[in-house]
């Protein structure tokens, strides 16, 4: 029984991250402010974390760990990087 809510939990969470990856990519592509685009970049790298992660649970092996794991490390520099361009104009001092 408890295999079954397993299964069904993590198709429904990942179906629901699914869709909270299009709604991200949708405001990353059409939103109407720089910083709307931003912040739809940090919600799609952090919903393709997690989906990684239930692939991961689901499939049992360690690849989609250290995708999410290269993911989560580089995403924030994207997001920082892209503040201090918008800020400044530039990137390197």
């Amino acid at each position: 029984m408890s295999m079954v809510i397993l299964y069904w939990g993590l198709y429904l969470s990942q179906l629901f991250l699914s869709l909270a990856m299009i709604l991200a990519f949708f405001r990353l592509i059409r939103g109407p402010r720089a910083q709307d685009r931003i912040v739809g970049l940090d919600a799609l790298y952090m919903t393709a974390i997690l989906l990684f992660l239930t692939f991961d649970i689901r499939s049992g092996t360690t690849i989609y760990f250290e995708a999410a794991l290269i993911i989560s490390l580089l995403g924030p520099i994207s997001s920082i990087a892209l503040a201090k361009f918008l800020m400044r104009g530039e990137i390197i001092e």
